[in-house]
Order: structure tokens, then sequence, then C-alpha cells
């Protein structure tokens, strides 16, 4: 059983710190917000929470969301125009700081490549670093499908990118930090779980997370001391 002051020193000593992104890194999930924007909102929404609390696997889930939104290639660049996500606070200056130390930082995401990538520039982050879902799109931009290929389509993936990972890179201590069930199940392989809740709080999560945050600016401080 790792105590708390040992998961405070692994956060400390990490080589690599993976981010969640909906919910997480930003504050809106990304599938409900499309919804929205493609007028079914109440039917995926709750589709998400199952699927975040673990009732649902994440496959099935993901492709009877997108069969109700059926996205457009142009419906996402006008979501990402009219309504670009919100960076949860804290998160900027926890990423900059983690980079000054020389700190790996990923973010893996069971939301859409299109919309993470967004949020990479804005945090700096390299696209290389980037692991999500791609939507798949026919020649005139109507919505074909995702690519089931991809280790983040299905339950259990982040942990088999986090296990990519140390392969390539022979990292050493990788964090994993998230608001829902997929990414407490990534750890193992990852070294260290955090789970957050400083936009909507998983009761499961909460409830097993050896670290639990509501702030950002928890970790800072930990980095920083």
């Amino acid at each position: 059983m790792v105590s708390h002051s040992e998961l405070r020193e692994l956060l400390c000593s990490a080589d690599a710190v993976c981010f969640d992104v909906d919910s997480t890194v930003i504050q809106e999930e990304g599938i409900d917000e499309l919804a929205k924007f493609c007028g079914v909102e109440a039917a995926v929404s709750e589709m998400t929470r199952r699927a975040m609390g673990g009732a649902l696997p994440f496959r099935d889930a993901l492709t009877e969301r997108l069969a109700l939104i059926q996205p457009s290639r142009e419906q996402v660049q006008r979501l990402l125009a009219e309504h670009p996500p919100h960076l949860t606070p804290g998160v900027r200056e926890l990423v900059s700081r983690l980079q000054e130390r020389n700190v790996q930082v990923f973010l893996i995401s069971g939301g859409f490549r299109s919309i993470v990538e967004h949020v990479a520039a804005k945090l700096n982050i390299p696209t290389t670093n980037v692991f999500a879902n791609r939507l798949k799109f026919y020649f005139n931009g109507e919505y074909a499908g995702f690519d089931e290929t991809q280790p983040t389509a299905e339950s259990g993936g982040k942990g088999k990118v986090i296990g990519f990972l140390k392969e390539k890179f022979h990292f050493k201590k990788i964090i994993m930090i998230g608001d829902g069930a997929t990414d407490m199940e990534a750890c193992p392989p990852a070294d260290a779980f955090i789970g957050f809740g400083g936009n909507v709080i998983r009761q499961q999560v909460k409830s097993n997370a050896k670290w639990y945050i509501t702030d950002f600016l928890e970790l800072l401080g930990e980095l920083e001391e």
C-alpha cells in the first residue's frame, strides 16, 4: 500500500505526468459539448455519466454516443471556433512547472483528437504527446465513424498508452491524473494515480483514489516546496 507521503514523493520525482482531458484539463466534457452543439445533449450526457462511472464499456458508450451525434467535420470546426474549451484553473501553471522540471507531459483522452490538439496547443504540449480518438469523415465532410484501432477507443486503453510510453521512453515513474474510472484503471501500469474533482466529482474515484484533489494549485504547491 503506497502512503500519501510516498505519492507526494512520486509526483516530485516523476519522469512523466499524464493528464486526462475532459473534466480534468478542461472544464467541459468534449463529447457532451459536441452533442449540445448538434442538438442531442440530453441523451448523450446520460451515456457519458454511465461510461465515466464505469457502468458501460467505453467502446460501446463511444459508438452509441457518436451514432446519436453524427458530427460533421464542419460542426467540429465550428464548435472549436465558437465554443472553445475552457482550461481548468491552475492547469496551465502546473503543466508549465512540470515542463520547467523537464517532466514530459502527455494528454491521454477518450475524447477527440481535433479538440485535444486544440487544448494541447494552449498548454505548449506537442501533438506527439497527445493520445486521443480520431473521428473519420467522408469526402463531403459527413461523419463516417471513428478509428477503432486507437487504444483510447476501448476500456483499459489509457493503461495501454502508459505501457507503451514506458516501453518506448523507458520512463521509471509515470503519474496519471484524471477524474474518471478509466483514469484510475490506468494505475498500474502508471506508478501512481491522482484523482481530480475540481470540475465534477465521480464518487467511485473520490472513494478509491489514495490522493484526491479539487484544485491543481495543491499539486503546484507540492512541486515548489
